[in-house]
């Protein structure tokens, strides 16, 4: 019997699979252990948290550390939709349009474009806080949500047109001649031919920039100045408190802060999944 065959008895036999899921149930254990307590404790009176019982189940459903929490964090979230929502649109739309240009219209200098570009991914945000600043002093949008939405749309063109540009390198360039042939420019064919054929492919940037701009605290607490601009990933820290840290309060919050984008991930999920793996099997 050849090896590859060999390999693949062996996968199929019961022990070797039950070793192989019993690998992936721990391995999923640990990775859930934190949300295990976030939840416990957030779940608990302020008299019963404590980081000596953190690990204890709650006595009993309480749910007022939440409501307590939701109270305090409400405000904060329309700062998170009004900044997270319009920069995943502005960034799709951008890496969209980049990606289209730079895998189907052939120029010199595109792959130099396209590396700068990408360059862009691996400059340190720390590097250019203060210039940053001063940046957005000077355009009077220092402090507030139209400011930190411009910072994500800026720094959030990169990892969109890499992707595009490499989902775009696989629709068949028959179809961009057919459509100049027929009269269609530019924008007419990305509007008519490529958005209709990359929906998987919005959806990966979506959620990927959904996540990264919601969950984001660098730019946040660097861009925002006063309360009433904060998004939730930095108002969630005044949760703590200046004399009696409410660890049940505390917990709550930062559940409620990550319930979006668990949202997205649980319901759109799959479609994360395929349109990650759409395009990688070339026929």
């Amino acid at each position: 019997m050849s090896k590859p065959a060999s390999a693949a008895v062996k996968f199929q036999s019961p022990a070797f699979r039950a070793m192989v899921y019993g690998i992936l149930v721990l391995l999923t254990l640990l990775f859930l252990i934190p949300v295990y307590v976030v939840l416990a404790t957030g779940l608990k009176s302020f008299q019963e948290a404590s980081l000596a019982t953190m690990w204890r189940l709650p006595s009993g459903f309480n749910l007022q550390s939440f409501a307590k929490a939701w109270r305090m964090l409400a405000p904060s979230f329309k700062n998170s939709f009004a900044m997270a929502i319009p920069s995943t649109i502005i960034t799709s739309l951008l890496g969209a349009l980049n990606g289209y240009v730079l895998s189907k219209w052939k120029f010199r200098g595109a792959n130099t474009i396209l590396l700068l570009i990408v360059f862009g991914m691996f400059i340190p945000y720390q590097s250019i806080i203060i210039p940053l600043v001063r940046f957005l002093q000077s355009l009077h949008l220092y402090g507030g949500v139209l400011g930190l939405t411009l910072v994500h749309i800026i720094y959030g063109i990169p990892i969109p047109a890499l992707i595009f540009r490499n989902y775009y390198a696989g629709i068949p360039d028959e179809l961009i001649e057919a459509a100049r042939i027929d009269g269609a420019d530019i924008l007419q064919i990305l509007r008519y031919i490529m958005l209709p054929l990359s929906v998987s492919g919005f959806v990966v940037v979506a959620i990927f920039q959904f996540t990264n701009i919601w969950n984001d605290f660098l730019f946040a607490v660097t861009v925002t100045s006063t309360q009433a601009a904060m998004p939730v990933t930095v108002f969630l820290q005044n949760l703590a408190g200046s004399f009696v840290v409410e660890w049940n309060v505390q917990m709550a919050g930062a559940m409620i802060a990550a319930l979006p984008t668990v949202l997205i991930y649980i319901f759109l999920g799959q479609y994360f999944i395929r349109g990650m793996l759409a395009g990688s099997i070339k026929g």
